[in-house]
């Protein structure tokens, strides 16, 4: 269900920005922001670069693309 939410200007011009870079909607970017964020509340002691892993290995899962994870 979508919903109307106020964020700061400042927030959504570097959201904006980010998008551009990433490829995503605006929309796409602040959620893909707060999912970042509360993974990071919820494991404290896992890196960005982790949590992100973690995030798109999910993201595949979701659309069937499974792959087997290289350590290393």
């Amino acid at each position: 269900m979508a919903m109307a939410v106020r964020i700061s200007e400042e927030l959504v011009g570097e959201a904006k920005r980010f998008s551009k870079i990433e490829h995503r909607s605006l929309t796409g970017q602040i959620e893909h922001w707060a999912r970042i964020g509360k993974c990071s509340e919820e494991n404290q002691d896992l890196t960005y670069s982790l949590i992100k892993e973690i995030l798109m290995g999910i993201e595949e899962l979701e659309h069937d693309e499974k792959t087997e994870y290289q350590f290393g």
